[in-house]
């Protein structure tokens, strides 16, 4: 696992496409400690990607960094932006997406719905087409809220599927799903500095199609 920044009390790394968030085997903590040298150390997630979108994370070194970076994700003062390659394009360019959405815990699946219930809640974020080529668009997408699988689902139900997303695109499109954590903004945990880091997506189908040449082998 590849760490862009460590300090006593937190660390930023890329997670791979394929990896846990959660503190499990093979999770992004675990592969965490492996890349400090030490399997014991203290490491805690306090977000997450899923399983299959990759980019930057967050992780606390310090009981009390995880209890302080927890409230500022509760409170949104953690501000999270991804960049996304979708077929098709919005048909406004600018704008903000909000539904309610149902979690169906059996399909492992997010719905966008129209009937409020127990398990229904709000989803909000900004987007912004940056590009468009070939038919996709290059979007970057700024969370309000988060909720599982929440720009997977918010997109697909407008006609406007993640490149890769084979969960909730019938397209096939090769590779891993063109979902990629860009930017991360917050306060550090000990000394309140404000702090953003941001990464753009690796050199590989689509992104390519974007941010120039595909790396060579």
């Amino acid at each position: 696992m590849q760490l862009l920044y460590r300090d006593r009390d937190i660390l930023i790394c890329i997670k791979e496409p394929g990896v846990l968030s959660t503190d499990e085997a093979g999770g992004v903590p675990e592969l965490a400690r492996a890349a400090l040298g030490d399997e014991k150390a203290c490491v805690r997630t306090v977000h997450r990607l899923d399983r299959v979108v990759s980019g930057l994370m967050v992780l606390a070194r310090t009981p009390e960094a995880a209890s302080e970076l927890s409230r500022q994700v509760r409170e949104q003062t953690f501000h999270k932006t991804y960049l996304a390659v979708v077929h098709g394009c919005p048909a406004v360019r600018q704008g903000t997406m909000t539904d309610l959405l149902r979690r169906d815990p059996r399909e492992r699946k997010t719905y966008v719905t129209t009937e409020p219930g127990r398990d229904v809640r709000e989803a909000v974020l900004d987007y912004e087409v940056l590009a468009e080529e070939a038919g996709l668009s290059l979007v970057r997408i700024v969370l309000r809220t988060g909720r599982t699988h929440q720009i997977r689902a918010q997109f697909s139900s407008r006609g406007l599927p993640l490149w890769g997303d084979r969960k909730y695109s019938l397209l096939e499109d090769g590779g891993p799903i063109a979902l990629w954590s860009s930017c991360l903004s917050f306060r550090h945990p000990a000394n309140g500095t404000d702090l953003t880091f941001s990464l753009e997506p690796p050199l590989r189908q689509p992104w390519t199609i974007f941010y120039g040449a595909e790396e060579q082998p």
